[in-house]
């Protein structure tokens, strides 16, 4: 029981009462229990079968569900029946401990190269909030590897005096925090939540006295966890099972050298170079002209959104070892992922080396320019190589962009500011919960099929339909204040339902608002065509309908639609954040035809 207070004068009463069992629920119970009122094992175990999908599941297993189910909702130590009523049946149903969406164990084949797979990737994983002003810390590096993330990204300055270093955001007012502290945090913090490996891409703005400081530090942290390739040049990146429980690290090699040499030999950046359309093919006519301030906004392999470009970008990736040896060689020896900009273009940047792969970096315009042009090219090229998109400089308050774009042209490090949120980071969430959450998620067979390139603009016709029904949710008046919506009367929900992918597949439904109701029963059912279902996203969100001002936001999350366990499933939901809420779940029914 709860009460409003209305007007200082009266009160206004109200009870939560339990939703019934949707129509659905009660039929199948109805036929699995043969027309009874208890449902045992044997029943319970083909209904898992016809119903939910769930083939693998033998008796002793549909007992012991029955069992946990019991024990869960009447905390009896010993029972006296083994068997389910209608409502322990709806409460398992509805559970999503008992009852989730999608797999929680890794099932995907984890022996292929590196570059076969989606990595969760961070974007200055250091930074605790916006880009300018925020303070560096390694807490949001914890947070992010305890997600799941597999790549951490560090921006790496000499400190004031010029001895020590340090992980801040370039030419920023963020403090900075010392290299050494987030190197002990990723070592202690990185096979928690993932057994595979650790990606550490260092955005490098040293002197070769402190890259050699920075390899001491690094092997005598990481030890025997750290991965050196066997070659100074890998033409086939290894597997995240050969790589379990491994430290990787990925950065331009050393390049003093050439800073010196192309100072020395054109007298600092030419007129050419600046104006030189190859250079800058990633950058929009708008962003031209608004933002010429910062430079590498569409250009090739400048990693750090504020850093400097033309002196960052120069083809490092050519250095023979004798001339690099005036740099750090084992600060060289350490760098597994080579990353660097070719010389020439953006046809030479996606060039397919035979005997080499390595790291190409583009801002989230300079991808959305490559793919326009040459998407097939972008996909060929990320069947061996790595492609890391990053987001513009301009996205001062750590915001993000549609990773799709990203995804569906083959780029495996799709790179996302964690600590921000907003829908972009849902779908993030969304796609790492595939494969039991470990951070590597296989490409679909068709980006890797290197006889016929995957064109992601091309027209297709359907491949499968996803058709949802939305019954009902519970759990807001556990999670949230009985005033957080409405200060006068139970909250008004409403769901939307939809998906991301490729843009022939994209599309948003919501039910109609139920009103006054903490346990809304919706009951509407939703069919959405996949062209492409194995790049598919379901988009779901809960709101509360506000007449007067912006609808309140009730819950949201994001589920890989080729991982989505058909059948009657609990959905949990998440706020912002991505944090998942106590109590706060969806009923849905999942289906293909």
């Amino acid at each position: 029981m709860g009460s409003y207070r209305m007007c200082m004068c009266f009160t206004r009463k109200y009870r939560i009462t339990e939703a019934q069992p949707p129509s659905d629920v009660k039929e199948a119970f109805k036929k699995y229990s043969d027309g009874g009122i208890h449902m045992n094992a044997e029943q319970l175990r083909r209904f898992l079968a016809d119903v939910q999908a769930d083939d693998g599941v033998s008796i002793s297993d549909a007992e012991r569900i029955v069992e946990q189910v019991l024990h869960k909702r009447h905390h009896i130590a010993k029972f006296t029946r083994h068997t389910l009523t209608l409502d322990d049946f709806h409460h398992y149903l509805f559970s999503a401990d008992f009852n989730p969406p999608i797999r929680d164990q890794v099932h995907q084949d984890m022996t292929a190269p590196l570059s076969h797979y989606f990595i969760y990737t961070g974007h200055n994983s250091y930074l605790t909030g916006n880009q300018l002003s925020s303070d560096c810390s390694d807490v949001p590096i914890i947070k992010a590897l305890m997600r799941g993330v597999r790549v951490v990204e560090l921006d790496i300055w000499p400190n004031s005096s010029k001895d020590d270093v340090h992980v801040l955001h370039g030419r920023t007012l963020t403090t900075p925090v010392e290299l050494i502290k987030c190197l002990k945090s990723i070592k202690d913090h990185a096979f928690l939540a993932s057994p595979y490996p650790v990606i550490i891409t260092l955005e490098d703005h040293l002197t070769s006295d402190l890259q050699a400081k920075v390899a001491e530090m690094v092997t005598q942290t990481f030890g025997d966890m750290l991965y050196y390739p066997e070659s100074e040049n890998l033409n086939e990146f290894p597997s995240p099972e050969d790589m379990k429980y491994r430290i990787i690290i990925s950065t331009k090699p050393p390049k003093e050298y050439l800073k010196a040499k192309t100072i020395k030999e054109t007298g600092g950046i030419s007129k050419k170079r600046r104006d030189s359309d190859e250079d800058v093919w990633g950058m929009e006519p708008t962003e031209h002209t608004n933002l010429q301030e910062d430079d590498d906004l569409g250009c090739i392999e400048s990693d750090s959104d504020t850093s400097d470009h033309n002196q960052d970008s120069e083809d490092s990736n050519n250095c023979d070892h004798e001339r690099c040896s005036s740099g750090a060689p084992a600060y060289e020896r350490l760098i597994a992922i080579h990353a660097g900009k070719p010389k020439g273009g953006l046809k030479e940047a996606l060039k397919v080396e035979i005997d080499k792969v390595r790291r190409l970096s583009l801002s989230e315009q300079g991808l959305e320019k490559a793919t326009m042009n040459h998407a097939t090219h972008v996909v060929r090229f990320t069947q061996r190589n790595f492609l890391r998109v990053y987001p513009k400089g301009t996205r001062f308050d750590s915001s993000n962009y549609k990773p799709l774009t990203g995804w569906s042209h083959g780029a495996q490090l799709v790179a996302f500011n964690m600590q921000g949120y907003g829908k972009s980071l849902w779908l993030m969430h969304g796609m790492f919960r595939a494969n039991g959450g470990c951070g590597y998620v296989k490409k679909p067979d068709f980006l890797m099929n290197e006889n016929q390139i995957f064109d992601p603009k091309a027209k297709r016709p359907v491949k499968k339909t996803l058709k949802v029904k939305v019954y009902m949710g519970d759990g807001w008046h556990l999670d949230f204040k009985q005033t957080h919506f409405d200060l006068y009367s139970p909250p008004d929900f409403y769901t939307r339902v939809g998906i991301a992918g490729v843009p022939a597949d994209e599309r948003m439904k919501k039910t109609k608002k139920k009103e006054d109701d903490w346990t809304p029963v919706w009951d509407e059912e939703f069919t959405f065509p996949l062209t492409v279902p194995e790049l598919a996203l379901l988009r779901i969100e809960v709101h509360e309908y506000d007449m007067s001002e912006k609808d309140d936001f009730g819950g949201q999350t994001c589920l890989p639609v080729s991982e989505l366990k058909t059948g009657i499933r609990a959905v949990p939901l998440f706020n912002r954040k991505g944090e998942k809420y106590d109590s706060v779940r969806l009923l849905l029914q999942f289906e293909f035809v």
